[in-house]
């Protein structure tokens, strides 16, 4: 069996960007990948500007005049404000243009205003609340790189170039299926021996909280026609097929065997738990990623190794998942394969906590609804009450 470090490391080098370059207005660019550098074309602020509402002045005047002036303008932010009059100060509001001629702002909670003269802050020094031009961003700078996924604040900071439309990477087309002839989909009735297919679903969930198309096949019956229609299908429609069940040593568990057929299987056993029968392999160029068939080893294999793989394909550069330390709230002996248990974080007073979910079973989906982590425990290592241990967040 494959190490997990060398399973992600082998689909990390197998990954390579398949998607085409679209252009795409900036406010529907969430989740999507950049598909080209992004320089600033513009100083943002485009000027030194107020950053409290205030009186606008020049500290060496004010000092001659003991922080007594008349004020000879009033500036509102979104006009254009005149040269300071020497000897004078500006009635001046939050983002408004600082005037030439001034080199500081008092808050107006700090002056005293009467009868066309402002008394100002006499501890006012050069430069206090003012927002220099370009000190967010100035002209020339490479604000973001190719592969940076789009979340709300890279949509403002487009924004505030001006920048109307943007160059993504199109999203992937993701096939899924489930295999199992005790599956029926939700909405049905159950006959004895079969279950409700939880998977389908949470696939479907999983690619598209990427920022990802899926295609959904469907669930497919546990033959080998039907395992080879659906990843033929699936090859015709999509850029990469994931697949749930099929891909252990069962009589009845037919993908990996087919998947060879028709291409190749590169690996198909990883030291994890849950999760062991996982495998990786090509159909013509389409790749393939066949995860086991219980739900808690669907979520946990497609977050530790399946989801790294895609966003590497989509041509995001920051693809490993965020891992982050916390003190154990419980004991558990080391195991021969590097297990992924399901926890919740919590904030206490000695810092972030975590707790694991009684129920390990790799059947049991509750315990992902409940925790908000999986904690990574290495082959072989004990961890003991207060350590500190290594969390994924989901």
């Amino acid at each position: 069996m494959l190490t997990v470090e060398e399973a992600i490391r082998r689909l990390r080098d197998d990954s390579k960007v398949v998607s085409d370059a679209v252009s795409v207005p900036v406010k529907q660019g969430l989740g999507l990948v950049l598909a080209k550098d992004i320089v600033a074309s513009i100083d943002v602020p485009p000027a030194d500007n107020s950053a409290m509402d205030g009186y606008a002045f020049c500290v060496t005047d004010a000092s001659g005049k003991r922080f007594q002036l008349p004020v000879s303008q009033r500036i509102p932010a979104g006009v254009a404000p005149g040269t300071l009059k020497k000897h004078t100060a500006a009635r001046i509001f939050t983002g408004a243009e600082i005037p030439a001629g001034a080199d500081a702002v008092a808050l107006q909670e700090q002056c005293a205003e009467n009868d066309g003269n402002v008394s100002l802050d006499p501890t006012s020094v050069c430069g206090q609340h003012i927002r220099r031009r370009g000190q967010d961003i100035a002209i020339g700078t490479k604000m973001l790189g190719t592969g940076t996924t789009l979340r709300a604040s890279e949509l403002g900071l487009l924004s505030s170039q001006g920048i109307r439309h943007v160059e993504v990477y199109k999203p992937l087309k993701v096939a899924i299926f489930s295999t199992g002839d005790e599956l029926v989909e939700p909405g049905n009735s159950l006959e004895p021996g079969q279950i409700y297919n939880s998977n389908r679903a949470m696939l479907i969930g999983l690619v598209e909280s990427l920022g990802m198309q899926p295609i959904d096949l469907g669930t497919v019956a546990d033959t080998p026609d039907a395992t080879r229609k659906a990843l033929l299908n699936g090859t015709q429609k999509a850029d990469i097929i994931i697949s749930a069940g099929g891909v252990s040593v069962g009589e009845e568990d037919h993908v990996r065997q087919v998947v060879t057929e028709l291409g190749s299987v590169d690996f198909w056993r990883v030291a994890i738990k849950p999760g062991k029968p996982l495998a990786f392999g090509h159909i013509s160029e389409t790749p393939f990623i066949g995860l086991p068939g219980n739900p808690a080893s669907v979520f946990v294999t497609f977050l530790v190794l399946a989801k790294p793989f895609l966003l590497a394909t989509q041509g995001c550069v920051d693809a490993m998942p965020l891992t982050m330390q916390a003190k154990a709230l419980f004991n558990r002996a080391g195991e021969s394969r590097e297990v992924y248990l399901r926890g919740l974080m919590t904030n206490t007073p000695e810092g972030p906590s975590v707790e694991i979910y009684p129920n390990q079973s790799s059947g049991v989906l509750s315990s992902v609804c409940w925790g908000n982590v999986l904690v990574r425990q290495k082959r072989g290592v004990d961890i003991h009450i207060n350590d500190r241990i290594d969390v994924v967040i989901y």
